[in-house]
């Protein structure tokens, strides 16, 4: 069975072709129509025939929301709580510094409205009253009540009547998305939803089509949990696809990973952007239940992602003190980085990388590299002193992850891709005591093939905030949520026949006690319906040894192997690094 996958980035959009254990890739620069780029890198990868199974990473969502380009959107919330999104948790957005702002919420206050009637955790307290709810006109509504997420009988009736008043906008309840307890959070998540909800179909139902007239099957578009959906239920609650594309190479670093036989790595992704890292320990993706999006906190399950403005395409500046910088602005795909002779005049990562001798003359997708435009974009700054600040803005990226989380990073193995991954990779693991270093063959084009193998996932919440005692039967599978009775927060673990004694002793673990004789709160319990994918079958097109230092060509990624480090290609083509 061939397998399409294609992965949107912000300069490169990546196709991958798996058939019968051989793989074909391709890149293509991005375009403003996603779509284009996703149809023009599947012809370029052979895509275009004989294809089974078609699954798609994008950024629609994400630059949506970064941009603030989605629906005209309006709240709907209990009368009295119209100002929710706005009083967020009433902290400063910096500590130190008092004036910094946080970013203005995705609905303005004109356009959030109250509705009378109120329900509390134990049941109704005051019965709805839909005749309070004003008339007004918007393409798409975010629906959160107080304490939906324990009876939504109110909620369910407000969506209704929405849906009647309004019956061509997107309308969004908080039950539906994000069925947890804490106001803002919830609200927040639901807002976003809502908000994305007519760009993002538009995209989908785009896609779709273009798809089905170059002969394509359906695609299916990966979330940010680490699985696909259908386009219908991705447009329904666009929200779970904020990091499609980052969660597809996650998923393709474990699955490299487990490959080689490894199954403790951290995977790291630099792309032409950003860079984006995530443990992987026991060959499972690390999972979180929150995720900050534009400063705005998304409360859904995702792969836990630490994402940083260091990219190839990163522009390098000096600020008024002399100081040298790497992003968080990127030169993008157009211009793109100086040497690529599209009109850039300011320095990146990827001219520093070019004059220190670490790349070749042309890249992956017909890039010529102009040295002497690069040379004119970093005249007076050390192109070593550039690397030199992009990498340490990726090791605290990599620490996050890892040294702050309890986990020791020597203990697990680094699997670098991404356009500019493989061209740091060795000297930050040098820094972090890892002594191996995974570079795929599709290290440039690692997401789509993640893409390729990944399943089918559909994530569900429900909420419990009652004693663990009285909670019942649970499922088998799945993550729970738990807190001793009159804490704030809690810890996650995996559901088990002893939950009780398991979050004692994770509690010991990470803050150096446990009061086993105190009542326990069970607050959530998440579950996942998962349809396995494709069995990843890989062979290696060629055997390579290298020792270094040497500079290494990979299809749409390049390798640097810096002095002391040595390896070579497995069965399945991974070019296994060892510190010498």
């Amino acid at each position: 069975m061939a397998v399409l996958g294609v992965d949107v980035g912000g300069t490169f959009t990546d196709a991958v072709v798996l058939d019968d254990g051989r793989v074909t890739t391709a890149k293509v620069l991005t375009t403003p129509h996603q779509e284009e780029s996703v149809l023009a890198a599947a012809r370029a990868a052979g895509g275009a025939v004989s294809v089974e199974r078609f699954a798609h990473g994008t950024t629609v969502a994400t630059n949506a929301l970064l941009e603030r380009k989605g629906a005209r959107t309006a709240f709907v919330t209990t009368a009295g709580f119209e100002h929710l999104l706005h009083l967020r948790r009433q902290t400063r957005a910096s500590l130190y510094r008092p004036c910094a702002a946080w970013p203005e919420p995705l609905v303005p206050l004109e356009r959030s409205h109250g509705v009378r009637g109120r329900m509390g955790p134990g049941g109704e307290l005051e019965p709805l009253d839909l005749g309070t709810l004003p008339e007004f006109d918007a393409e798409a509504v975010a629906v959160c009540l107080l304490h939906a997420y324990r009876d939504p009988s109110h909620e369910r009736a407000v969506v209704d009547e929405l849906r009647r008043r309004l019956p061509g906008a997107h309308v969004v309840a908080s039950h539906e998305v994000a069925p947890e307890f804490r106001e803002y959070e919830r609200a927040s998540t639901t807002a976003a939803d809502a908000y994305l909800g007519p760009v993002v179909a538009r995209y989908l139902h785009a896609l779709a089509a273009a798809a089905a007239t170059a002969g394509l099957p359906e695609p299916l578009v990966m979330r940010s949990s680490g699985g696909v959906a259908t386009p219908d239920e991705a447009a329904e609650h666009p929200a779970t696809i904020l990091v499609s594309g980052p969660a597809a190479g996650v998923v393709g670093a474990a699955r490299l990973a487990a490959l080689a036989g490894i199954e403790d790595a951290i995977a790291f992704d630099m792309g032409g952007t950003s860079t984006d890292v995530c443990l992987i320990a026991g060959g499972r993706a690390e999972r979180a239940s929150e995720r900050t999006v534009a400063g705005l906190p998304i409360r859904l399950p995702t792969v836990d992602l630490h994402t940083v403005g260091a990219g190839g395409g990163s522009l390098v500046w000096t600020d008024a003190g002399g100081a040298l910088h790497v992003g968080p602005q990127s030169a993008g795909s157009d211009p793109g980085p100086a040497c690529y002779g599209r009109g850039g005049t300011q320095g990146t990562v990827t001219d520093a990388n070019l004059l220190l001798g670490r790349l070749p003359g042309q890249l992956a997708g017909g890039v010529e590299l102009d040295r002497a435009a690069a040379e004119g974009a970093l005249v007076g700054i050390d192109p070593e002193a550039v690397i030199d600040v992009v990498n340490a803005e990726m090791l605290g990226a990599l620490r996050v992850v890892s040294v702050e989380r309890g986990h020791d990073p020597a203990d697990f193995a680094l699997v670098a891709f991404g356009g500019a991954g493989p061209l740091h990779a060795c000297e930050l693991a040098d820094e972090l005591g890892i002594r191996t270093v995974l570079v795929p063959e599709a290290a440039g084009v690692l997401s789509a093939l993640g893409l390729v193998a990944s399943e089918e996932r559909r994530d569900a919440v429900r909420s419990y905030l009652v004693p663990l005692a009285d909670a019942g039967e649970l499922p088998r599978e799945g993550e729970a949520d738990l807190r001793y009775a009159g804490q704030s927060f809690e810890l996650t673990l995996p559901l088990q026949d002893d939950l009780a004694e398991a979050f004692h002793r994770a509690h010991e673990e990470r803050y150096g006690f446990s009061e086993r004789g105190r009542e326990l709160e069970l607050v959530v319990v998440r579950t996942a319906e998962v349809r396995h994918g494709p069995e990843l079958k890989l062979l290696g097109s060629e055997t390579r040894v290298v020792a270094g230092p040497t500079l290494l060509a990979f299809p749409g990624a390049t390798v640097w192997v810096p002095d002391g480090w040595r390896g070579e290609t497995d069965e399945h083509g991974t070019l296994v690094l060892k510190h010498a």
